[in-house]
């Protein structure tokens, strides 16, 4: 998504977006990021939007970078985080070539390599190359394509909320999402969001230098998928990939 989408997006950003943050009960991501991090490092979290991570990132390290897209985002991280004195704000489109990161021991990116275009994916996962140091660490979300399609064939296969998914295509439209699906680009909330394999991601990052020393399902309740899950429907749950990843 461009600039434009999250500058608008801002003010409804914590009742919209869906906060991985508050829904990760394991805590795989805090214990992940306590594991690996040191409190002489500085850290970069990529995509921070209104900041939700920092609150996390601060105590644990020397100094927090937030970088976002959208200069709305991080006024209302400045805004909501006003006693945390070590983090830094900075706006940065990770999907542009020219962009210049500073470079750091640590990152964190959770759930923000979403474009659906393939060339600024690219050019996102080398950016991220370039903001970590050698041996330094990175911990990244991702949507999960695997759960995208279980979700819909759970959906088609039990007709659970059959008004919401009821929608009819023909032609272009219908040829244009046929094309967004075999690249892992699904909808959410009739926006593209780019979604990944496992395999998928794992070679993207050792294409862009990064050994995958972890990767884990972050699972959901159903209620996040369907607004009228049944009551049998348990396991498997939706997930997102959590890789840790370390910089060659």
């Amino acid at each position: 998504m461009k600039r434009n989408y999250w500058e608008n997006m801002a003010s409804s950003y914590q009742e919209e977006i869906f906060d991985v943050l508050q829904q990760d009960k394991k805590k795989l991501l805090v214990r992940a990021i306590r594991k690996y991090s040191k409190p002489s490092q500085q850290v970069i979290d990529i995509g921070c939007a209104v900041g939700k991570w920092l609150p996390v990132l601060s105590p644990v390290f020397k100094k927090v970078i937030a970088l976002d897209i959208s200069i709305n985002n991080l006024k209302i991280a400045q805004r909501l985080h006003p006693t945390l004195e070590n983090v830094d704000y900075k706006r940065a489109d990770m999907s542009n070539p020219a962009l210049r990161v500073p470079k750091v021991e640590f990152g964190i990116c959770i759930n923000a390599i979403l474009t659906p275009h393939a060339k600024d994916r690219l050019i996102f996962f080398n950016n991220l190359k370039k903001c970590i140091k050698p041996n330094g660490f990175l911990v990244l979300t991702i949507p999960s394509l695997e759960s995208y399609l279980l979700t819909r064939i759970v959906q088609q296969q039990f007709n659970i909320d059959k008004k919401e998914f009821s929608e009819s295509i023909t032609g272009k439209k219908a040829l244009i999402k046929w094309k967004n699906l075999i690249q892992g680009v699904g909808e959410i909330d009739q926006v593209p969001h780019k979604h990944f394999l496992k395999e998928e991601l794992i070679l993207m990052l050792k294409k862009s230098g990064f050994d995958v020393l972890e990767i884990k399902k972050i699972e959901y309740p159903w209620t996040t998928e369907f607004n009228r899950p049944p009551r049998w429907l348990h396991s498997p749950k939706p997930w997102d990939w959590m890789v840790v990843a370390k910089k060659d």
